[in-house]
């Protein structure tokens, strides 16, 4: 546990790590004051892409924890990016939140339910049938579709629900089309978040609460994982997997303590 209180970054999700919904989780906010105390890089890389990270920074806020939005960085955001360099200032049908129009708008992209080049589903809690035909239509008719993310699930206070993969599933169904996810365990993300702390990937830490995107994500960049029990993941459910973490502890409050 020295070797993991003396890395100089830390990448953590936010689902299932920093909170759940609206309720901070234990140890969180000992965590975050531990990170800024130590003066350690780290940025927040969450795959959902509801808000921006102006808006994540204030729900922190809210929360009694003071980071800058600077230090956030969403899978809208790396799905807007791709996009704009994939085919700059093209057109989308898009199924999702404030986070991930503002972050598409923001790099020219624009909306479009017609004959846009793109379909891009992302989380959403106005979620209907007329949209998914729509897309489909679109789809059908050779618009590109792109998932923010791969998530199935998410956790919230309320428990788990469904996130984009399982949102986006339909339209895969009815077309035969797969989509492309930009979010983690894509090492678009993390590349964007290794080079944000300015850290070698030796240097740094990823922490997650899924084994299926979060740990993956560390392990195919050669970063050190912290698998969180807070989330997702049960202790009970790694052995589910062909791989394991570096590091399981219950919570992001046993970094610093060094107990698991």
């Amino acid at each position: 546990m020295g070797a993991l209180q003396n890395k100089k970054g830390f990448i953590c999700d936010m689902d299932g790590v920093i909170y759940h919904g609206n309720n901070l989780l234990p140890g969180v906010k000992e965590f975050v004051e531990w990170l800024q105390k130590n003066k350690k890089e780290f940025i927040f890389l969450t795959n959902s892409s509801e808000r921006t990270p102006a808006e994540l920074s204030q729900k922190l806020q809210r929360m009694g924890l003071s980071v800058p939005q600077k230090h956030f960085y969403t899978s809208a955001l790396a799905t807007a990016e791709f996009l704009a360099h994939q085919k700059p200032y093209c057109s989308a049908y898009v199924i999702g939140e404030a986070g991930l129009m503002n972050a598409l708008y923001n790099e020219g992209i624009t909306m479009n339910d017609v004959n846009p080049d793109y379909v891009v589903m992302g989380d959403t809690r106005t979620y209907n049938f007329e949209k998914i035909e729509k897309a489909i239509e679109l789809v059908n008719k050779g618009a590109k579709l792109i998932g923010t993310n791969p998530d199935i699930t998410g956790p919230t206070e309320h428990g788990i629900m469904p996130a984009t993969g399982a949102l986006i599933a339909p339209i895969e169904i009815a077309t035969g089309k797969k989509a492309y996810f930009v979010g983690k365990p894509n090492p678009l993300m993390v590349r964007h978040a290794i080079k944000a702390i300015n850290c070698h990937s030796l240097e740094a830490a990823f922490v997650g609460d899924r084994m299926d995107t979060d740990i993956v994500s560390g392990l195919e960049s050669l970063i050190d994982t912290v698998l969180v029990l807070s989330g997702v993941t049960s202790r009970e459910m790694i052995a589910n997997f062909p791989y394991k973490p570096t590091y399981v502890l219950d919570g992001v409050g046993k970094i610093m303590s060094c107990e698991d």
